[in-house]
């Protein structure tokens, strides 16, 4: 579902989500089941190893996941999604991510990921969402 000013619902998700734009979570384009989200690492996102701690990168991937399965309208979450980390992220790097739905089919859905910096892949993700019925 998107307006006519080209905002789908997955807009008015992001609008209301804290947790992502307090990370600084950047939402780039949503609609049609796809996503572009984006993130610079900061200082607070690294681990002991002084590389970007791998829930944050879990957490753009899903963030952009979230954005491409809601951009239809219904409300709907996640029920399942995993992640392989490909190369480690640092400190002042922009990660992308994009999401593309690759079934849906009743009230399920299953998305792809990409996390890169600049043309790099440095993760891969799928989730599995589920619109929520009528009652919640």
């Amino acid at each position: 579902m998107t307006a006519g000013d080209g905002r789908s619902a997955a807009h008015a998700m992001f609008d209301a989500d804290v947790a992502s734009k307090g990370l600084g979570i950047e939402l780039v384009s949503a609609g049609d089941g796809a996503a572009v989200a984006r993130m610079r690492v900061t200082a607070a996102m690294l681990n002991g190893h002084a590389i970007g701690h791998g829930g944050f990168v879990f957490l753009l991937a899903d963030t952009a996941f979230a954005l491409a399965c809601n951009s239809h309208g219904p409300v709907t979450v996640a029920a399942g999604g995993e992640i392989s980390f490909l190369r480690p992220v640092r400190e002042g790097d922009l990660l992308e991510a994009t999401a593309t739905e690759r079934t849906r089919y009743g009230r399920s859905g299953i998305y792809d990921v990409t996390v890169r910096r600049d043309d790099e892949v440095v993760a891969e993700f799928r989730g599995r969402s589920r619109t929520l019925s009528g009652d919640g």
